[in-house]
């Protein structure tokens, strides 16, 4: 039987008990090790409620600008600059009617994970 490489960590003085597991753990890591950073950021942009009741209120259709901040009762500058963030994730898109700007979701992967989030949120706390 051959014996097996013991993997020590100068953070951990625990000898590695399952060393076949967290090989194949760090060999998965290593595959998402470039989307990681992006997802990191797909987060960051979400951890604000102020996006997540854009991408929600959008959930409902196409709106414009104006509507959007009215819903958010904030300025149309404040409401503007949100969105493009938003669109600058490809997660929205903008049609320019005249001088009304109209945004709708463009991603619905988006939002089905959000509104299940949600979901998830109500069965826990309830």
């Amino acid at each position: 039987m051959p014996t097996a490489e013991i993997i020590t960590s100068p953070t951990c003085n625990v000898t590695c008990f399952d060393q076949e597991k967290v090989t194949r753990i760090k060999s998965d890591l290593a595959k998402d090790e470039q989307l990681l950073p992006q997802l990191a950021e797909l987060y960051k942009l979400l951890g604000n409620v102020t996006r997540l009741k854009i991408l929600l209120s959008l959930a409902h259709g196409e709106l414009c600008v104006c509507d959007v901040s009215h819903v958010l009762g904030l300025t149309v500058a404040a409401t503007s600059h949100q969105l493009k963030l938003l669109r600058s994730q490809g997660w929205l898109t903008m049609r320019n009617d005249g001088k009304m700007v109209y945004y709708q979701v463009h991603s619905e992967g988006l939002l089905r994970a959000l509104k299940g989030d949600l979901r998830l949120l109500e069965k826990r706390l309830a």
